[in-house]
């Protein structure tokens, strides 16, 4: 086929579509609700996606183009191991979210008397955010960028293998696999943007009274990302790497 036979636009039409449901992955999402999770600013939230969209196809676009460039072929154990690392990624990921939380609360055992009897009753004191925290809070949206970013780097390289062997190495033209590759990264950013929002809404609506509601968000992420990361780990990465 001559590419001027190519179909160009319905091509292009189907990397946006599989960019929207490309960011719809489970350990995309896994991972970019670490972050989501502790913004209460929709904006913010958004800015993650665009962030973590951005180091995607930063990745995508610099393998992606020299595997058309140059026909390269990714190894199945090059993949495994690159999954391996997702893995740990959000095992990672999983564990600091948690570990925020546990620094934020403390457990106290309060001594009660009912009818002459005393019980202890056991009890969560979520430490109260400072002003002088939450100034600074509004000042770090560039900085808040830079871990998602590098976040969506490492998904981009783990998903390079398939993505790129099934779809831009037939592409006719680098012009086309490059647009092809940045029309794919919008469609993933915009997938991810939309999921950031999503995660952030019930914290931005959350009064003190629904503070526990808040801080179950946050534990349901950051037990997501662990658990999805140490089943990646295990069953695509481990597993196969020692078996081979």
């Amino acid at each position: 086929m001559s590419p001027g036979d190519f179909p160009i636009w319905s091509t292009l039409a189907l990397g946006f579509v599989l960019g929207l449901r490309h960011a719809l992955d489970a350990d995309h999402l896994a991972a970019v609700s670490t972050f989501a999770s502790e913004e209460k600013s929709l904006f913010r939230s958004s800015m993650i996606g665009v962030s973590w969209g951005m180091g995607h196809t930063a990745a995508l676009l610099a393998f992606g183009m020299a595997i058309a460039a140059f026909r390269l072929a990714l190894t199945p154990r090059l993949s495994q191991v690159l999954e391996f690392i997702v893995g740990l990624m959000l095992i990672s990921l999983g564990v600091s979210v948690l570990f925020k939380l546990g620094k934020g609360s403390a457990l106290h055992a309060h001594a009660h008397a009912h009818d002459g009897v005393e019980h202890k009753h056991l009890h969560v004191h979520v430490a109260e955010p400072r002003h002088e925290h939450q100034h600074q809070h509004q000042h770090r949206t560039v900085r808040l960028a830079g871990r998602p970013f590098m976040v969506g780097v490492v998904h981009g390289l783990a998903g390079t293998a398939a993505l790129m062997m099934l779809v831009v190495g037939t592409l006719p033209s680098l012009l086309l696999a490059a647009a092809y590759i940045l029309i794919f990264g919008v469609g993933s950013i915009g997938g991810m943007v939309v999921m950031s929002v999503l995660i952030s809404v019930p914290l931005a609506l959350a009064t003190g009274r629904l503070r526990l509601f808040e801080r179950g968000i946050r534990v349901a992420a950051g037990l997501f990302s662990l658990g999805f990361g140490g089943y990646l780990t295990w069953e695509v990465g481990l597993i196969q790497l020692l078996v081979r």
